[in-house]
């Protein structure tokens, strides 16, 4: 594939992003008012950070309660592993036993759903949850399966091929024309 243009346009800034989790981590809290059973669980990699920063600030919101985090990693249960080679990102960090918990699973980017169906069957190696709760910095739409975040940052159309990232600075959106 030959890229005859990229052009970035940056969605959220770093503010933006912090709201964000601020916003998404009231939401938490709201929905779950016992939070004893709840456990967060970054997917590796851009879960992860978003993850370790919703536990924070829920724990701050919080106080009475220690929510634990984890992370996972999907590579192993993807659909379409035999389409591209398996990459080891980072290694599955679940520090309990997930039965009867309710998890809110962490990802950056939420497109066609099959990472999140991938981290389902990740989870199931770790217990049964009671529940599984979904939340996503930005959700950029064309989801191949029926799934839907809980908890989101930010909705942003895209066309298929764009590319969106996210970190602490920002999201931007590159889009890319052949």
């Amino acid at each position: 594939m030959s890229i005859s243009e990229v052009s970035g346009t940056e969605i959220l800034g770093a503010d933006d992003v912090s709201r964000a989790i601020t916003r998404i981590s009231h939401e938490i809290v709201e929905r779950n008012p016992d939070l004893s059973p709840v456990v967060i669980v970054g997917m590796q990699t851009g879960g992860v950070w978003i993850a370790q920063r919703l536990r924070d600030t829920v724990n701050r919101i919080a106080e009475s309660v220690e929510v634990p985090l984890g992370a996972v990693d999907i590579s192993m249960y993807r659909d379409d592993f035999s389409l591209r080679p398996v990459v080891l990102s980072a290694p599955t960090d679940i520090p309990l036993d997930l039965t009867g918990r309710t998890v809110v699973l962490v990802d950056d980017v939420l497109f066609t759903g099959r990472t999140v169906r991938a981290a389902l069957e990740a989870l199931n190696d770790h217990g049964r949850p009671r529940a599984v709760q979904l939340a996503v910095m930005v959700d950029r739409g064309h989801r191949e399966l029926p799934i839907r975040p809980d908890y989101v940052g930010k909705n942003i159309p895209t066309h298929f091929s764009d590319e969106v990232s996210v970190g602490p600075d920002g999201v931007f959106v590159t889009a890319v024309t052949q």
